[in-house]
């Protein structure tokens, strides 16, 4: 029993009310019933006093329809002899119990909102990793502009040191992209520009003399030197 300022409540499950009085207590009554649901199945049990010395079957159970109609007849006939103020208490708690059955199917089929708790420390190591990123990634494309910069410049490979190797790769690969580019573009350019032209007898007489020239022209042999020693006698 919990007592309030209005009045007092039975902690019984079978209690049809939920208020501690005289016509509510399960156990005061022989003759006494109620409503219960149990896994969604709704459930009439009846109390009779023919039953009272056997402890263990003083409850018999008649599983309501459920359709409401059905429902109401099911009790009308089980209980046709009883006390109208008895049947109009199990009534009320039998739409109660259906309207929240009713209910909690309703919030199952829509989306609900799930509550997790967070973890303050495991929040502030992520926070702290995501930094940390943003700096290495605003690192590595500075070093990158770095090295686009001293390759428009024509600075020497020597001069470049402690820099992310992919990140020197990628932008020597897309300068080497625009040189051969450039390269296909000059030797087009200059297969346009060549002319052949007939060279004259005096030019083709003047190679002929240097050539021969060049053919004439050695070097001189180197003479040889022959070295004597004299071998004196002994004394």
């Amino acid at each position: 029993m919990v007592k309030t300022k209005t009045g007092k409540f039975c902690r019984n499950d079978n209690n049809v009310t939920g208020l501690c009085n005289r016509h509510s207590c399960p156990l005061a009554n022989s003759q006494y019933a109620t409503v219960k649901e149990k896994d969604g199945v709704v459930n009439l049990f009846l109390k009779e006093p023919e039953r009272v010395p056997y402890p263990g079957k003083h409850w018999e159970r008649v599983r309501l329809s459920r359709d409401k109609n059905q429902a109401l007849a099911q009790i009308k006939k089980h209980m046709a002899f009883w006390d109208s103020w008895i049947i109009s208490r199990v009534k009320q708690r039998f739409f109660r119990i259906r309207d929240n059955l009713k209910n909690m199917r309703r919030l199952a089929l829509t989306r609900q909102k799930k509550l997790e708790p967070i973890n303050r420390k495991v929040e502030r190591r992520n926070q702290r990793r995501e930094k940390k990123a943003l700096r290495v990634a605003r690192v590595e494309r500075t070093v990158e502009q770095e090295l686009l910069d001293r390759l428009r410049t024509s600075i020497s490979q020597k001069e470049i040191y402690n820099i992310d190797q992919s990140a020197f790769e990628n932008a020597l690969s897309t300068e080497e992209v625009e040189e051969d580019i450039e390269d296909t573009s000059e030797v087009e350019t200059s297969e346009d520009e060549l002319v052949y032209t007939s060279a004259s007898e005096e030019e083709i007489e003047d190679l002929v003399e240097t050539e021969t020239n060049l053919i004439l022209a050695e070097h001189p042999k180197r003479r040889k030197i022959s070295i004597k020693y004299e071998i004196g006698g002994d004394d």
